[in-house]
């Protein structure tokens, strides 16, 4: 339904992480995925994550969700936005995968907004990938070159930069991509009626691979060799150039040992930031029940933003879905990877299962979490 416009190898060599782009028409024949009506309900829900921008001059108020009316903001100057719709709203779904071209791990959510005449969130800087696709309506952005941009009234904890000198000044029209990389300070603002949506694609800091490192050591028992040192500085307080590196050679080594790093690493990129819409059946599903189900032509689904990720070279048959460890026995490498690059199984694709009775209990019990379900055909 949703197909980019783009040579998407040629975008990963020549833009992605080093440089903006403008795609026009990266959509053609362009159809929403949602409607503005449909998106103010979804951001009265306590569990979806929402807010409202409203612009006041030079300066804007964030007012968060969940919303009962929109009365309150008038007709222009604001901007709903809503976090990863994905999650709750099955039919944007395929606008999502418009952008597996990318892997798994590093996707976000997808943010989908609703702006009025005016309606925009202010110059700011994101630290993570970001693809603005135009919806319905138009909106004007300007995106400006790397550097040190000052924080907005110098307050280092705001969200806002001062203005910019762009180098990407552009209309944006239904079906048209903005692409912006991390570092980047950008600014929107709608000049009709709009709907939009933020594709983000996000990487773990050093605070939280390190965080989640020392929480993984400690949980599996390992990382305790300590430093030695065949020399020693002349003077008691004194710690040596080479005693800080050697110190710190401890990390570089379990960085180096893929036993120390790739269960948390596993963990921490299948996690997501946004909740998830757990569809858990009224009663358990059994093995017998769920190869009955394949066999009526049941297709196996997962749900919106769950994240079912494999590492490459790992000793271990596993897979990393939503924060957890999921080992299987005896299965070949091919039943992993449908597992983890199918988003929906097809009764045909799912029969490779059904001979394995320790991967088909592990799939009844992803549909009996509500992190899978069972639809009746490819339309969700």
């Amino acid at each position: 339904m949703y197909t980019l416009n783009i040579d998407t190898q040629a975008f990963i060599k020549q833009h992605w992480q080093q440089k903006p782009l403008v795609i026009k028409q990266a959509f053609i024949d362009f159809e929403d995925p949602i409607a503005a009506d449909e998106l103010a309900g979804l951001a009265c829900e306590e569990e979806i994550s929402s807010r409202v921008v409203v612009t006041k001059g030079d300066d804007w108020d964030v007012v968060q969700g969940p919303f009962e009316d929109y009365d309150q903001f008038g007709e222009d100057n604001w901007q709903l936005l809503v976090q990863a719709v994905n999650h709750w709203y099955p039919d944007s779904q395929a606008l999502v995968e418009a952008f597996r071209f990318l892997p798994d791990w590093r996707f976000d959510d997808l943010m989908a907004s609703f702006a009025t005449p005016g309606g925009g969130v202010g110059p700011h800087i994101d630290n993570y990938d970001v693809f603005i696709i135009q919806g319905d309506g138009e909106r004007r952005w300007k995106v400006g070159d790397k550097g040190q941009h000052k924080r907005r009234g110098d307050n280092p904890n705001s969200p806002l930069v001062d203005d910019f000198e762009p180098i990407i000044d552009v209309v944006l029209q239904k079906g048209d991509v903005l692409y912006i990389p991390p570092g980047y300070p950008h600014c929107g603002e709608t000049l009709s009626l709009a709907l939009s949506y933020s594709i983000g694609f996000r990487a773990p800091s050093q605070q939280e691979l390190l965080t989640e490192l020392a929480d993984s050591l400690i949980d599996s028992n390992q990382g305790h060799k300590r430093f030695n040192s065949v020399d020693e500085p002349a003077t008691p307080g004194l710690i040596s150039q080479s005693h800080q590196q050697g110190i710190m050679d401890l990390l570089t080594q379990l960085a180096q040992d893929p036993a120390s790093y790739q269960t948390m690493l596993g963990k921490l990129l299948s996690q997501n930031r946004f909740e998830l819409d757990i569809c858990e059946g009224e009663e358990p599903l059994t093995a017998d029940e769920l190869l009955e189900a394949i066999e009526q032509g049941a297709i196996i689904q997962r749900i919106g933003g769950l994240k079912v990720l494999q590492l490459e070279n790992d000793n271990e048959q596993r897979l990393f879905i939503n924060g957890e460890v999921y080992t299987f026995a005896n299965v070949t490498n091919d039943m992993l990877q449908l597992l983890a690059n199918q988003v929906r199984i097809t009764p045909e694709e799912a029969s490779v299962f059904t001979a394995n009775e320790a991967a088909l209990d592990i799939l009844t019990g992803l549909l009996n979490q509500g992190l899978f379900y069972l639809a009746e055909d490819d339309c969700e």
